[in-house]
């Protein structure tokens, strides 16, 4: 059950924030307080399941042989089999082209050493390394959960941000999404709420409001 404090927020954020041309993003910051992320172990890595999905369309790429490019195809956005990979990472230009236009990566495992070797100096950075999954197996499902998920990453940042959905979502739909990254992050932390300073959420142009 998502308290009312989240629903009447995100009531506040569509009634106050003024209309666009495009269907804005709605993010949500979290201010983090009395925890070291200079020790990796305490910092946000994770991919979080949105209940109610992006609300726009997330883009998933799969490194396959033929056996997986033939289960992805249709499914997956854009598929590179494992003869394709030295050429896209002679191009570093078209190579970080091809992995900003795609939210999600999965790869079939035996992969994941070239790929690490190849494009990861890329992929890393951008929290895009490809997920693993056993060769020849059918990507769908992986895809689909992917395609309703998050990525939040603090690295060594106090300050850090994530996409809940957009602006035109149901406002109670919005608001459980809200409420599932939240008690997923709390979930992660050491102190749970006490390390949390104050959390805002905001379109991608319009202000802040407090959550809490």
């Amino acid at each position: 059950m998502v308290e009312q404090h989240l629903i009447d927020v995100v009531k506040k954020l569509q009634a106050e924030s003024k209309q666009r041309n495009f269907v804005e993003s709605v993010e949500l910051a979290i201010n983090l307080k009395d925890i070291d992320l200079s020790n990796p172990k305490n910092r946000i890595q994770d991919e979080i399941i949105l209940p109610n999905g992006r609300g726009k369309p997330v883009r998933v790429g799969v490194f396959g042989s033929s056996e997986m490019a033939v289960k992805a195809k249709g499914v997956a956005d854009v598929i590179v089999q494992p003869e394709e990979i030295e050429g896209l990472a002679t191009n570093k230009s078209q190579a970080r082209k091809f992995v900003n236009n795609s939210d999600f990566f999965i790869a079939e495992a035996p992969l994941m050493p070239t790929i690490g070797k190849r494009l990861g100096v890329i992929l890393g950075p951008r929290g895009k390394m490809p997920k693993p999954i056993p060769p020849g197996s059918d990507p769908k499902a992986q895809i689909e959960k992917l395609r309703s998920s998050v990525p939040v990453r603090s690295r060594d940042k106090m300050t850090f941000h994530m996409p809940i959905g957009t602006k035109d979502m149901p406002s109670e739909k919005l608001a459980e999404n809200l409420d599932a990254v939240l008690k997923r992050i709390i979930s992660k932390l050491e102190r749970g709420k006490m390390n949390i300073k104050s959390a805002y959420i905001k379109t991608t142009m319009g202000p802040s409001f407090k959550v809490m």
